[in-house]
């Protein structure tokens, strides 16, 4: 039952620092790293920049909850004590995460797909 708890502690952490993280970041301290890196223009970013930063942290964030998931279950799983309840327990875990994984992973392949054929299609003239 601890364990539940610390994993729940630390995604509960997780989610609500990585927006945190991300505001102090885009304050003065990437003005301050640009300057002293010799970038005296930093230029703004667009919508689009912004949401693709977004997007591959909540895929980050995913990663991490699949990792996690994983490494209980195999805790789980190892634990046992040959107790068949605890396995069945564990090996649903592994594959509900999996498939929830794989889906994550589609999705954003097929939007990546289509959004560059998309593009293509458009900064060509649309012939």
């Amino acid at each position: 039952m601890k364990i539940k708890s610390f994993i729940l502690t630390l995604l509960i952490t997780l989610c609500l620092a990585t927006p945190a993280l991300a505001i102090n970041i885009e304050g003065g301290f990437l003005k301050k790293a640009a300057t002293k890196a010799g970038y005296s223009n930093a230029t703004n970013t667009t919508l689009a920049e912004t949401v693709g930063v977004v997007i591959k942290a909540a895929l980050s964030m995913v990663g991490a909850i699949f990792l996690i998931l994983m490494v209980y279950a195999g805790y789980l799983w190892m634990t046992a004590r040959g107790e068949e309840e605890q396995v069945k327990k564990a090996q649903k875990i592994i594959s509900t995460s999996i498939i929830g994984l794989v889906i994550v992973v589609s999705a954003y392949g097929v939007t990546t797909f289509i959004m560059l054929a998309i593009l293509a299609r458009t900064a060509s003239g649309g012939v």
